[in-house]
């Protein structure tokens, strides 16, 4: 017997969201059904809606719930379990053969899924996107753990990997780019400079470990970032100052910020002293065009960083630890929380920019 339950659907020819009850299937070998506490409203999902579309989507993922059903193959979580739900595969290997996304039948045909769904009060996946974890943590506010900080703060300390009194610039400080704030803090970083344009989310990110801000609207950000690290016991290969940030992080994936990460990192010298790091974690939604003589001559890096090269099963773990002893502060990161009856108001806020940091469903 199937699950009742209350799912957000993407029709294909609008980008209105609608609420449709229907029955969740009986879980396969490999699946779990999870019973939701409350999800994520990511900027990937406003991705989604406005892309160009052959069928109904259903959205979301990342979670908190209980499960509820599993498969007959599924062996490390069992119901009643607390866990997380997330679109990373939790164990994935080189050789892992791809989950199957969710597919639903609703009232305009099959809708799909990336990977996941968690905009329901109940969700259906594969066994590799829940998360087992600890059954007292918050079930509110974690939800965003599965995606915007492990993304954030996974892009610095696994990505990256930033050392102590490495310096880094952050563009766009909302969930994902605060969640880059804490995970540089937590590496001990420094400075740790916030890149935004609205005065209020810049303030907001000090209280996350910003030392320093920059308001791209009124000044030129690279020529800040540099002022702010410039060293006078490094030098270039031409005998100036070295200058620049050890990483940049573009957590917003526009050409402007994807074309400027790469400048404000610092020069390298000839095998002396490797380049800055420029590293791309927002999704980019344009092409993007790099000064080839400033990466080769003075020896930087481009890198992407998906997921924030998380492996959940060790990563999760972490964070919620962070949140336990009071570095995550995830009741501060999230801002705004709405109902599954708000959705379209959600999703246009967030669209505003009136999210400060990171909103939620609660179910």
């Amino acid at each position: 017997m199937g699950t009742p339950a209350r799912v957000i659907v993407l029709p294909q020819d609008t980008s209105t969201l609608r609420i449709e009850e229907l029955e969740l299937p009986d879980p396969g070998p490999q699946q779990v059904v999870v019973k939701q506490f409350a999800s994520g409203i990511c900027h990937s999902q406003l991705h989604q809606m406005h892309a160009p579309r052959r069928s109904p989507v259903v959205l979301g993922h990342e979670s908190t719930g209980v499960v509820l059903h599993v498969g007959s193959d599924v062996t490390h979580v069992v119901p009643g379990d607390t866990v997380m739900v997330t679109w990373v595969p939790r164990q994935a290997t080189a050789e892992s053969v791809p989950p199957v996304a969710a597919r639903l039948e609703v009232m305009d045909g099959v809708a799909r899924s990336q990977n996941v769904f968690t905009w329901a009060d109940h969700t259906i996946a594969d066994q590799q996107f829940v998360v087992k974890v600890d059954p007292n943590i918050k079930t509110d506010v974690t939800a965003i753990i599965g995606c915007a900080v492990m993304t954030g703060a996974g892009a610095v300390i696994n990505t990256a990997k930033v050392q102590a009194n490495e310096s880094v610039a952050i563009f766009g400080v909302g969930g994902v780019g605060l969640s880059a704030v804490v995970g540089a803090r937590m590496a001990g970083a420094n400075p740790i400079i916030a890149v935004d344009l609205d005065d209020e989310k810049l303030a907001f990110a000090k209280g996350f470990g910003a030392t320093h801000t920059v308001n791209a609207g009124n000044e030129d950000p690279v020529a800040a970032i540099h002022a702010l690290t410039t060293r006078d016991d490094r030098f270039t290969f031409m005998g100036a100052p070295v200058s620049g940030a050890d990483y940049a992080f573009d957590c917003i994936g526009i050409k402007q910020t994807m074309e400027q990460i790469v400048p404000a990192c610092r020069s390298g010298r000839f095998g002396a002293l490797d380049g800055g790091k420029a590293v791309l974690v927002g999704v980019p939604t344009t092409t993007v065009e790099i000064n080839a003589n400033d990466l080769l001559l003075n020896e930087k890096h481009f890198i992407g960083s998906i997921g924030g090269s998380c492996a959940p099963d060790r990563d999760f773990p972490r964070f919620l630890e962070w949140e336990e002893n009071g570095d995550l502060g995830l009741n501060k990161m999230v801002t705004e929380r709405f109902s599954m009856d708000q959705i379209n108001e959600a999703t246009d806020a967030l669209a505003s920019g009136k999210i400060a940091g990171r909103a939620i469903l609660e179910f």
